[in-house]
């Protein structure tokens, strides 16, 4: 009896925190409020301007996922998030959705209690070094030094990276990105390691002369970054899913801000789900049949968000690579909204 009643607690202790997040959903809608932990500050994907604007990829999806729960972009309340804090405050249901260009991973999924809700950015880490210093490959940083986030995907890597290739790096962990720009800068590192997209933003938004910094062209992991919620509320994940799904289709579909509403007297079956023309797809997820068209209409399909924040319309200019449409190179390709 004593064990039926602990095996009961345990499960009860187990299975509480799951039901008090199971509602993410009706609570957002309730507060009028998206709460959305993001980055302190990487240009492209989530950096605030001198008014304390925010603007960047990861801000996009936040607005889009609330103008499709809330019907109005701009209620959404941004959380500036740590590495050491991103998952702590996300856990505690303090944000409702952590969009700062995350990895997703096997261990934060099934340790973590998070889940994943799709990729918005396939990224690979890499190296920025001097020009000075004349390299040519991340293979020569033998005996270098390295500035390198804690507790990071990117920290392993670094690691994995040098065994691999028989190097002697000495990693030095700094504990933001600003202190890691200013160690690389001030010379305490040979290098600086992260996702090359981040190393790219940095060297346009950060660096005095981003000519005299070169990103060496190896990419020594595979980066899949995307939005994270919490585990037990499969609800809020899907709706948190499809709105990323909407813009990626979208694009596939040629619908844009500036075309909405032409494309909404199209005949293309896929078109009219989308914009909610033939109804269904809304019920499905406890949201109105307007949910995808309000997205759109706030941050645009997926490319004019990659295009306004990262590529050739940003002053980052990155191209789109592996993130560009399946059907012209890249892995983008939206899951069926049927």
């Amino acid at each position: 009896m004593r064990r039926s009643i602990a095996s009961f607690l345990t499960a009860a202790a187990v299975i509480a925190p799951l039901a008090a997040q199971a509602a993410t959903l009706d609570q957002v809608k309730a507060r009028g409020q998206l709460i959305c932990g993001v980055n302190t500050g990487v240009a492209g994907f989530s950096a605030p301007d001198n008014q304390g604007v925010y603007s960047g990829l990861d801000i996009d999806y936040c607005r889009g996922l609330a103008a499709a729960v809330l019907g109005d972009p701009a209620k959404v309340k941004f959380v500036a998030t740590t590495y050491s804090t991103r998952f702590v405050l996300l856990q505690s249901g303090e944000i409702d959705v952590l969009a700062r260009n995350v990895t997703i991973t096997m261990s934060r999924e099934s340790s973590l209690g998070l889940l994943g809700v799709g990729v918005n950015f396939y990224d690979g880490q890499g190296f920025m070094v001097g020009k000075k210093a004349n390299l040519t490959s991340a293979k020569q940083l033998d005996g270098a030094t390295v500035c390198v986030l804690p507790g990071s995907t990117t920290e392993l890597n670094l690691g994995d990276f040098a065994r691999r290739n028989n190097l002697k790096i000495q990693p030095v962990i700094l504990d933001s990105m600003d202190t890691m720009v200013h160690a690389y800068q001030s010379g305490r590192c040979d290098a600086m390691t992260t996702d090359a997209s981040q190393l790219a933003a940095v060297r346009v938004s950060a660096m005095s002369d981003p000519s005299a910094h070169v990103i060496l062209p190896e990419r020594v992991s595979k980066e899949p970054l995307g939005p994270m919620v919490r585990r037990g509320d499969e609800q809020w994940a899907t709706v948190a899913k499809y709105v990323l799904v909407a813009q990626i289709a979208a694009e596939e579909l040629g619908v844009t801000r500036a075309n909405i509403d032409e494309k909404k007297t199209s005949t293309d079956p896929d078109i009219r789900r989308l914009l909610g023309v033939e109804p269904g797809l809304g019920k499905a997820l406890g949201l109105d049949e307007a949910w995808a068209e309000r997205a759109l209409r706030a941050v645009g399909n997926y490319g004019e968000s990659f295009d306004r924040n990262l590529g050739k319309g940003s002053p980052i200019g990155l191209e789109r690579g592996l993130n560009d449409q399946w059907t012209k190179g890249g892995l983008m390709y939206a899951l069926p909204l049927r």
